[in-house]
């Protein structure tokens, strides 16, 4: 359970980890279904990314920017992969205080294919490898959800700069706020969790639930994108010409693979190939299903036609919305998230960009971002027993705790403000620096002429 969970420790001090309820010492296990299933997902959500994100984005924009958007997501894939092992893993999975982890594993320095890293389960764990690699997905694909918002207007030079300050300065702090723990290992006692829950992360100690990056990815990226927009400005007849998408056909296969990838996401981030993760993949699939039922309904009845369009972005919407709580939630919560996700987020990407007049080009914000607030916000209503969710363990008491609608609430709206607020703070910052150091956007005469010509000398389809 990835809410709960971290790396990081050696196998050295697995090994001498004692539970509470036994005097012997226990060797933590390591299953090769769960190894294996994790680097399978790995390689799922680099599907998400290259190419599932890019021709989803990629689709949607018109003819002479298309190649613009699959070179931008390529090349912040490459850089955040590299960025990660040099210092990104160990600021967001290390010990440190409770916004920033230390360099003590920069560059992955001591670990070896002996090294693990701790699971959900007690005497429970996996190569640090495994999980390096896993969560280096998932720092690479949220700084590409974000170029959605100002697609088609800005330099290559400033997305790689806005994004390599991004990256270090909201998504590891906000990764190590919500994910960082000492391993359910050390949870034997309550004086002891005590002492391993005040050494956690800062929304991690407020007791927010994360299971896959609803706050850490989706809200994070989506309001990133929304201060982008702003600040870049509209495209060129933006609200006077119709910029269509150019393929719709290859949103499709986009969105397709996204679908897919997002069971590596979700289900991946259980760790572990048992029970558990049967659960997190249904709701994966069912709260897409309906979210696209939901958004196709919604603009069948306010614009007299569904759109494929309009299906695909459901799909994501509901994938985004089920994706904080994916491992609390019951299967019909999974449904009622999703049902709502789609009606939602159609409302964000027409009445509300309407009515703001902000070009969020291709509703970076509108989905992902409204989606993830409203599914971080979601997991204290669907995690609720008595709706049919699992619960909150207690991994003193081994068993699941009493569950507190009120107080879970309280936390998951700490999770939601503090992420809006670090990201927006961040992404002013970095998008200033940028503006000054290279400048934002291109000039009218690129824009117009495409920055498949003008940014990178090539065009996407040679006709």
């Amino acid at each position: 359970m990835k809410a709960f969970l971290r790396s990081f420790t050696s196998l050295s001090l697995l090994s001498t980890s004692v539970l509470s309820f036994a005097d012997e010492v226990v060797v933590p296990t390591v299953n090769k279904g769960d190894t294996a299933w994790v680097m399978i997902s790995t390689i799922l959500v680099i599907l998400m990314i290259i190419p599932g994100l890019a021709l989803f984005y990629g689709g949607m924009v018109r003819t002479k920017n298309m190649l613009s958007i699959l070179m931008q997501v390529f090349v912040i894939f490459s850089m955040i992969a590299i960025l990660w092992v040099a210092y990104g893993y160990s600021v967001a999975f290390t010990e440190g205080n409770a916004f920033f982890g230390g360099f003590s594993k920069a560059f992955l320095k001591g670990m070896t294919p002996d090294s693990l890293a701790a699971t959900s389960s007690k005497g429970v764990a996996i190569p640090e490898y495994a999980y390096v690699a896993f969560q280096l997905t998932f720092a690479a694909i949220t700084p590409a959800i974000i170029i959605g918002s100002f697609a088609e207007r800005i330099k290559f030079s400033a997305v790689l700069l806005f994004t390599a300050i991004w990256f270090t300065f909201s998504y590891l702090p906000l990764a190590h706020m919500v994910w960082y723990w000492t391993g359910p290992d050390a949870y034997t006692d309550t004086s002891s969790a005590e002492t391993a829950t005040a050494t956690a992360g800062f929304l991690f100690q407020k007791g927010a639930l994360d299971f896959a990056g609803g706050s850490v990815v989706h809200i994070n990226a989506g309001i990133a994108g929304l201060i982008g927009s702003l600040l870049i400005g509209k495209r060129l007849g933006y609200g006077r010409e119709f910029l269509a998408p150019h393929s719709v056909t290859m949103t499709m296969i986009g969105a397709s693979m996204l679908w897919i990838g997002w069971f590596g996401f979700n289900v991946g981030s259980n760790l572990q190939a048992n029970g558990l993760a049967t659960l997190v993949f249904i709701n994966t699939l069912l709260a897409a299903a309906a979210a696209t039922l939901s958004w196709m309904a919604a603009e069948w009845l306010m614009r007299g036609k569904p759109s494929m369009l309009g299906a695909t972005s459901g799909a994501i919407a509901g994938l985004v919305a089920i994706t904080p709580g994916c491992g609390w939630s019951g299967p019909m919560g999974a449904i009622s998230l999703g049902l709502v996700s789609g009606g939602v987020c159609f409302w964000a990407v027409t009445m509300l960009k309407t009515k703001c007049q902000y070009d969020d080009s291709l509703d970076a914000f509108g989905v992902h971002g409204v989606g993830g607030i409203l599914g971080a916000l979601g997991t204290a209503v669907v995690a609720n027993p008595a709706l049919g969710g699992t619960g909150v363990w207690d991994y003193v008491a081994n068993a699941t705790a009493e569950y507190n609608f009120s107080a879970q609430f309280i936390s998951q709206f700490w999770g939601v403000s503090v992420t809006v607020i670090w990201s927006a703070v961040v992404a002013y910052m970095a998008y200033k620096i940028a503006d000054v150091i290279v400048g934002l956007r291109v000039s009218e005469e690129d824009e117009r002429e495409g920055l498949d010509t003008t940014a990178h000398g090539e065009t996407a389809y040679n006709i």
